[in-house]
């Protein structure tokens, strides 16, 4: 049985996790919400950099065989440190969908939401680069996403007003596919459907990253399947909404 650590900034890295379970229902999880220096949007990559290794060594400490970064910013800022200082262990990032999204437009034109901090790191900068040379990509910060998921408000005029801020300017663009570059914005898919409308195309980056995290353990011959599944939920400030979003999913 692998032992599966995960973090996130907050609890949007749930988005990943129930991914992840659907495809390793056996495994061992151990989640950390670090909600106690959440956002990390706007935080300096030396910042998150220190959080990053505190929580490996935390997962660590509970055993991981593996540990998934399940948060956009922080693989941008942190996870070549995590594999620079921990050569032992394998870590999956997130990257934003953006090869996908650019095969599939129809519009010639994409849109990615996501933190300043991701928008700013080289890992996006490089994938848009590689990816995305034929096609216009028009960028958004989800603001107050992050905010609204950590507070629970997945739903009604908040939301909604909220999630139309950030996505009418890539609709007034000619976006006709979203990339959702934060694992808090899954949690508020609904809402930016319809705000959207059905004729744009939402990409969620979580099943990739489940799917590629399987090939990561099965490379490095780690146990799975042996059962057992657990999971334990533990956050660096009050879990409140920790365990209110896992209990949604």
């Amino acid at each position: 049985m692998a032992t599966i650590g995960i973090f996130d900034s907050g609890s949007g890295g749930l988005s990943v996790y129930r991914e992840l379970v659907k495809l390793l229902p056996s495994e061992r999880y151990v989640y950390f919400s670090d909600n106690a220096h959440c956002p990390y949007g706007e935080k300096t990559p030396a910042y998150i950099q220190d959080r990053a290794r505190f929580i490996t060594d935390f997962l660590l400490g509970k055993g991981a065989d593996i540990i998934v970064v399940a948060c956009n910013t922080a693989t941008a800022a942190a996870i070549a440190t995590l594999r620079s200082e921990y050569p032992e262990i394998p870590f999956i990032g997130m990257e934003p969908a953006v090869k996908p999204a650019a095969l599939g437009t129809r519009s010639g034109v994409i849109g990615v939401l996501a933190t300043a901090g991701t928008l700013k790191g080289s890992k996006y900068l490089d994938t848009r680069g590689r990816y995305a040379s034929g096609v216009k990509v028009v960028e958004h910060v989800g603001q107050g996403f992050v905010e609204l998921v950590e507070n629970g408000i997945l739903d009604g005029p908040e939301a909604e007003s909220t999630v139309r801020a950030s996505v009418t300017p890539l609709l007034e663009k000619g976006a006709d596919i979203l990339v959702l570059g934060c694992t808090h914005y899954p949690f508020l898919l609904p809402v930016i459907q319809k705000v959207a409308g059905e004729g744009v195309r939402i990409i969620d980056p979580a099943p990739a990253v489940a799917r590629h995290t399987v090939r990561v353990l099965q490379s490095h011959t780690i146990p799975m399947d042996e059962g057992p599944f657990s999971i334990e939920l533990h956050s660096s400030g009050p879990s409140d909404s920790l365990h209110r979003i896992f209990a949604l999913i």
